[in-house]
């Protein structure tokens, strides 16, 4: 019998039909969806649709599940009507209202309370900035929803056509990176609501892992009514159900963000603030650091060289580690790790002499490595296992980024072969809404790597680089 996995990401919407008894893609497709900042949600159901249809529709599909990115806020008024256009994960408005939440509670108070420190990315904090920029708006809300909560109730019929608000259903997962829900009670926390908001509205009641939504609805054309569909979840979440991690396997997620998550049986409190504790889809947790910027610092590094992905490559393999001396901060969108939202960009260190295009590719890799380092590093300090990396995302195919991660890490770096990680976890819950167990899929290696020569004096050139820049220009 076949199921159907969906992920809504930021730049794609990906429909992935497989054969439930060894994850066998049989059929999939793509569609394109602007990578800006906030985005209609219609954008999003369009998506959908247009994948459906480029996939073969889902006639003969059994159960179907939908994973998106995390942190969207959807909102909807009493009708079932989508009030504005939905401010994402990357959308860094809501950096102050990011700091004056954190200074009403303090940091470490978030931390204990839904296991994060504050930025501009978590959903509580758009909800402050609506309430301060568009008061009107904010007075007309009756419901918050996150991507995949809106998309899985569209599915299942509802929208304005029958505007049933408390259909709204979501996952512990995409729940906990909101802001407003606590890993430690397994609840949503109304005060924290109220706070953002000035009041309380309607959330998406949290299901269990392994239930099911409800089913579809005759609103696509190809997808029958009548099939069973998942709870879905966030991105990151079912990426790691896909992959099976367990503890010590540390992902790198190199897409438009960078992710370093790993598997933890209990929430973590990281009261130094980078690592957040998301609940992940099998009942356990996800400590998670998050990045802004990542594949496409690779994509402005070609850009600037000329080319194609390949040439980059081979232009930054060209020069050695540490590109004599060139350093790249790659805060081109601000930054989420570290904490500065209205950073940007910059090259240090160069020189009339080191000034080629050689040592600018190793920079730009280098500077997308060291970042992630970094992340990994925050995971580390908890006291979290770390025994091996598991490479994944768009970035990961880049044999540049691969060579220079195997050095920085410090740790083996094992490289599936790649595959739609997060469309495979949706699949998986596909399967878990029919009322079976989970199955066992098994994902393949494509390269195993070693550090082969050690470069500790790359990442502190890039700390030597980050905080000189951190006197200067991000400070002010």
């Amino acid at each position: 019998m076949l199921v159907a996995g969906i992920d809504c990401s930021t730049q794609s919407c990906k429909v992935a039909v497989r054969d439930s008894r060894d994850g066998r893609v049989v059929r999939s497709s793509s569609t394109p969806i602007p990578g800006g900042p906030s985005i209609d949600p219609e954008i999003w159901w369009s998506a959908v649709a247009n994948s459906v249809a480029d996939a073969g529709g889902l006639d003969d599909v059994v159960a179907i599940s939908i994973a998106a990115q995390q942190h969207g806020m959807v909102l909807l008024d009493r009708a079932g009507r989508v009030l504005r256009d939905a401010l994402l994960w990357h959308d860094t408005s809501s950096a102050p209202q990011a700091r004056h939440l954190t200074d009403e509670l303090g940091r470490e108070a978030w931390v204990s309370t839904v296991g994060m420190s504050l930025s501009s990315s978590f959903t509580v904090t758009k909800i402050r900035w609506l309430r301060d920029n568009e008061p009107q708006t904010a007075a007309d809300v009756a419901a918050v929803a996150l991507p995949h909560d809106w998309l899985t109730w569209r599915l299942r019929g509802f929208g304005p056509e029958q505007p049933d608000l408390d259909e709204l259903v979501t996952d512990r997962s995409d729940a906990s990176g909101t802001g407003y829900w606590s890993p430690f009670e397994e609840d949503y926390r109304m005060d924290i609501v109220e706070r953002a908001l000035g009041r309380t509205v309607l959330l998406p009641r949290v299901l269990p892992w392994g239930g099911t939504a409800g089913k579809t609805a005759d609103v696509i054309p190809g997808v029958p009514a009548g099939i069973p569909v998942g709870v879905g979840g966030g991105d990151n979440a079912l990426a790691a159900f896909g992959l099976g991690i367990g503890p010590g396997d540390v992902v790198i997620s190199v897409g438009t963000s960078g992710t370093i998550y790993t598997k933890s049986v209990s929430p973590v409190k990281d009261l130094s603030g980078p690592v957040a504790t998301y609940a992940d889809a099998t009942g356990n947790y996800l400590p998670l650091v998050a990045v802004l910027n990542a594949a496409r610092v690779l994509d402005a590094g070609q850009a600037i060289i000329g080319g194609n992905s390949d040439r980059f490559a081979a232009a930054a393999l060209n020069a050695p580690p540490g590109a004599s001396g060139v350093t790249l901060l790659p805060f081109f969108e601000g930054e989420r790790y570290p904490d500065l939202p209205a950073a940007r960009a910059s090259l240090h260190g160069l020189s009339l002499q080191n000034c080629v295009p050689e040592n600018i590719a190793r920079a730009f890799v280098e500077g997308v490595a060291c970042s992630l380092a970094n992340g990994l590093d925050a995971m580390r300090d908890t006291g979290l296992p770390a025994d091996r990396v598991i490479l994944i995302g768009g970035g990961a195919k880049s044999i540049a980024l691969q060579a220079s991660a195997a050095d920085v890490f410090d740790l083996p770096v094992v490289i599936p072969t790649p595959h739609e990680y997060v469309t495979l976890g949706a699949a998986k819950q596909a399967v878990l809404a029919l009322g079976e167990s989970a199955p066992d899929w098994r994902w393949s290696t494509q390269k195993e790597l070693m550090a082969r020569h050690p470069t500790p004096w790359v990442r502190d050139q890039y700390r030597r680089a980050y905080h000189a820049a951190l006197r200067g220009e991000y400070q002010q």
